[in-house]
């Protein structure tokens, strides 16, 4: 390494604290922010081979996208030029403390109550990780760290490495798989690794620091790696007889040779070891249960095949080869009833949980990485609730989005029930208080005494008392700048009233429903022949609208068209008499012109007898109307 004592013009190099196979770790100090900080950089021989470049790049990014409480933090990243190569550099948290590996060497023995503190710290990170997308794939003592302060780091996520610190890294057709004491089956058989591949190592881990030794040792990495696949490990308390049946449990699960049969996620393998810290019984044990016979006739084997070392006297196996025959049928079958019964007791638990008729229940989504507001609306989307925290953080990506929840996602939970989101901050940021529901003045101030300012105040129709606080913009537990503004919109205490379904009802019956609730009818009659007669056949607005009490509601009333009418037909009367004139006739028409039909009739019927009243009638009548 050259003199260089700037990389990147910002990072002071300091001495080196720890080299891996790929890198090397300095201390140093970032000159803009004045922190000590750990500068981890690609060796100079392998800057020319771009697999190492491209995995170092990968661990950069991987871990840059994780903040957790228990993974060492990585600020920045970057390259420079060291001794004319280009190399990468990851800045990370300086971390004052040991590994459990360097604590393993000093023959540090960890009581079973701290073994479960640093695993369930361990898991933790692990679970978060996994939400993320990101599985470690190389979980060790090595990678675990412990501060001086007690607190438990994950460092290297996200990277393979082809050589361990200690040259016991394993690997296969150029693929690095992991480390060899701490490997999965399915990484050893060059399977891809997920989540249950980190849980395994971790019951590995766990395994050592209850036992002081890993779950299987060899004389060559290859042999380990093969115990690793095809043999069983001897349970912990025939090591340790102090361990508690409830770890033993714990740890066989969590080293099943089948993914599908240990734990299937960090979640679950971290619950266990918290109920074993309080005595509780595990779900581990009803698994292993049946099992357990099965790994105690496995276990001379397990002892025959290099993970302890046989006793000068230990027969062959060919000398009691059937003995292991028969105990092998019997512990199968024991394994085959065992499994049964346990299906059979699921499937009760299940049936009564399913048709108990209880409280609905809701799945927990995968909120990490969704913004507050995405976040929020899918949790109403599943009827359950959230409830807002901000935290600090260092990456600008995580700001404003999920970087925890509780619970975790997949956790069953009553409709209604309250989930709790973790909204990143930015380190200056502050939230804006949560105010709704509060009167005017105690918001302001509320808001005041966190270092904003008091917006604009709308007035807004509502239900609430006046003067209570509805809502506020930016909302409440939002992470802004100091100073920021925030609105607020407060209720007038003017109640609204819905507005009905007033179509298909007459005229009469919506006016009736509409003076009810306080609002005013305004009726507007239209000529229609599409609509059923007195009828309401449209309204503004529409159903649902609210309105302040004594507003006006438009309501279309339906009339039908009026029918046309035929002209009146006229007679008109003769000058030509029927029958011989006669004094009668002449006086009855003339009086009936004058004075109408009654008229005509009793002046022609007194003067002119029978037949000049008649005719005296009908003239009359004719000119009368």
């Amino acid at each position: 390494m050259n003199e260089l004592r700037l990389l990147g013009d910002r990072y002071e190099l300091g001495e080196v604290i720890g080299r891996g196979g790929m890198a090397e770790v300095r201390r140093g100090r970032d000159s803009r922010l004045g922190r000590i900080v750990a500068l981890k950089m690609l060796r100079v021989d392998h800057a020319s081979d771009a697999t190492f470049q491209a995995r170092f790049r990968r661990e950069a990014q991987s871990a840059a996208s994780l903040n957790h409480r228990n993974i060492v933090a990585v600020y920045d990243t970057g390259e420079d030029y060291v001794d004319g190569h280009r190399l990468p550099y990851i800045v990370m948290e300086y971390v004052e403390g040991q590994t459990l590996r360097e604590m393993l060497q000093e023959q540090q023995r960890f009581t079973p109550e701290r073994s479960i503190e640093i695993l369930v710290a361990t898991l933790d990170a692990l679970e978060y990780s996994h939400r993320a997308g990101i599985v470690h794939r190389d979980i060790k003592p090595g990678n675990i760290m412990i501060t001086s302060g007690g607190e438990v780091k994950v460092t290297d996520f996200g990277i393979a490495r082809s050589l361990a610190d200690t040259g016991m890294a394993l690997t296969q057709t150029a693929a690095v798989v992991g480390t060899a004491q701490y490997i999965s089956p399915e990484q050893a058989r060059g399977e891809q690794a997920d989540a249950r591949s980190d849980l395994y190592a971790s019951g590995c881990v766990l395994y050592e620091l209850l036992t002081g030794r890993p779950p299987f040792i060899g004389e060559s990495l290859v042999s380990v790696a093969v115990s690793h696949v095809r043999e069983q490990a001897t349970p912990p308390s025939a090591l340790d007889p102090n361990i508690t049946p409830e770890l033993d449990a714990i740890v066989m699960k969590s080293l099943a040779k089948d993914r599908l049969h240990r734990y299937q996620s960090a979640y679950e393998m971290r619950t266990d070891l918290e109920r074993a810290a309080a005595g509780l019984p595990v779900a581990a044990a009803a698994d292993t249960s049946a099992a357990t016979q099965l790994i105690a006739n496995a276990a001379p084997a397990t002892v025959a095949a290099g993970a302890l070392p046989l006793d000068d006297d230990t027969p062959y196996p060919d000398e009691y080869e059937d003995e292991e025959e028969e105990r092998k049928g019997f512990s199968w079958w024991a394994v085959v009833l065992g499994a049964l019964a346990i299906l059979a007791i699921a499937g009760l638990i299940g049936y009564l949980v399913f048709n108990s008729g209880g409280t609905a229940q809701a799945t927990v989504p995968n909120l990490v990485g969704m913004t507050q507001q995405e976040a929020q609306t899918r949790l109403t989307s599943e009827n359950l609730e959230a409830a807002i925290e901000t935290e600090p953080v260092e990456d600008e990506a995580q700001i404003g989005t999920v970087v925890r929840q509780d619970p975790v996602p997949s956790t069953q939970l009553d409709e209604g029930s309250t989930v709790t989101l973790t909204i990143g901050a930015a380190p200056d940021m502050v939230p804006v208080p949560s105010v709704v529901g509060r009167p005017l003045e105690e918001a302001e101030a509320a808001i005041e005494a966190a270092g904003l300012s008091p917006g604009n105040r709308t007035a807004a129709n509502s239900d609430r008392p006046e003067g209570e606080v509805i809502s506020t913009d930016p909302e409440g537990n939002t992470p802004v700048a100091p100073g920021t503004t925030v609105n607020i919109v407060y209720s007038s205490g003017t109640e609204l009233v819905p507005v009905p379904n007033l179509v298909g009802a007459t005229q009469a019956e919506a006016e009736a429903r509409l003076e009810q609730i306080g609002l005013v009818p305004r009726v507007v009659v239209e000529e229609t022949a599409d609509q059923p007669d007195g009828l309401v056949y449209d309204q503004d607005p529409d159903e649902g609208a609210e309105l302040e009490e004594g507003a006006t509601v438009i309501i279309y009333v339906a009339q039908a068209p009026e029918e046309p009418t035929e002209d009146p037909t006229t007679e008109t009367p003769t000058d030509d008499p029927t029958e011989t004139e006669s004094p009668g006739t002449e006086t009855g028409t003339e009086t009936g012109t004058e004075t109408g039909t009654e008229t005509g009739t009793e002046t022609g019927t007194e003067t002119g007898g029978e037949a000049g009243g008649e005719a005296g009638a009908e003239e009359g009548g004719v000119l009368g109307n």
